[in-house]
């Protein structure tokens, strides 16, 4: 039997059950059965939605379709941040991963306020009296490994906080924890 989660994942957490020494994973969020995987990743620095299943149809669905859902990314990056910056990661940045470099563009990005439904993060971000914070949203089809965090950098603004607040049509503020979904709550939720 097929069974499917979103959970809201903490940071510095791995997104995986592999335990390394030291360092926290799903496998102490919930009591996943064992042949529960995440679909896609958050690295262990990035916090939000991630959606967690035993059925491999979805994995496909999510990430190498046509269908795919977009994902809603709440960023918070070191400095005064410009309109100019945010049209050129609508335009596209270059970015490195592991010696290549590729051309990658925001469906959709803009400044924004904080979030009202912003938790507090344990640690919190570094806090520089001199320096500024922005708050933006980015929303992207498809990522590579850290792309809102090799984009924002690319266009002077380091990252400093990451929540993945959407995945479709399924919003932060419409899950616990961890919430079990069936298949067809699941699709209709994510907009599918």
């Amino acid at each position: 039997m097929f069974k499917y989660y979103v959970i809201n994942k903490p940071f510095d957490v791995l997104t995986g059950f592999t335990s390394e020494k030291g360092v926290r994973n799903l496998s102490e969020l919930f009591n996943f059965p064992k042949d529960v995987y995440p679909v896609g990743r958050l690295d262990k620095d990035s916090e939000g939605l991630l959606v967690l299943t035993n059925d491999p149809s979805l994995n496909k669905l999510l990430l190498d379709s046509p269908k795919s859902p977009k994902k809603e990314y709440t960023v918070q990056v070191d400095g005064a941040m410009t309109y100019d910056a945010v049209n050129l990661l609508k335009k596209g940045v270059t970015i490195r991963i592991k010696g290549r470099e590729y051309l990658v563009t925001a469906k959709g990005a803009e400044l924004t306020s904080e979030p009202d439904w912003i938790w507090e993060r344990n640690p919190p971000v570094r806090f520089r009296k001199a320096i500024p914070t922005s708050w933006l949203k980015i929303e992207l089809n498809q990522g590579k490994n850290r792309q809102v965090r090799r984009m924002t950098a690319a266009v002077g603004h380091p990252t400093l906080r990451l929540i993945r607040s959407a995945i479709g049509n399924l919003r932060i503020e419409d899950v616990n924890t961890t919430t079990e979904f069936s298949k067809k709550d699941l699709l209709n939720a994510l907009g599918i």
